[in-house]
């Protein structure tokens, strides 16, 4: 699944940049890559998600014990 690996993948490169951040060592100018790179990663990640929020349904079980599909609400 394409979506769940760039997420996976903008994930790990996120911590890294959150990392490298934290930690204080980095000169200015490199910070300043570190952190747009975050920025994009971070992007990256929100729209995966609406992507797979998107496509999520929820099974409710119906008093007589059928399921029905409904589409997610994110409210």
């Amino acid at each position: 699944m394409a979506t769940k690996n760039n997420f996976e993948i903008s994930l790990q490169k996120l911590e890294e940049a959150v990392e490298q951040l934290e930690s204080g060592d980095l000169p200015l100018d490199q910070a300043m890559k570190v952190f747009t790179s975050g920025v994009r990663q971070a992007e990256t990640c929100r729209k995966s998600l609406s992507k797979v929020e998107l496509q999520v349904d929820q099974l409710l079980q119906k008093d007589d014990g059928n399921l029905q599909r409904e589409p997610f609400d994110a409210e």
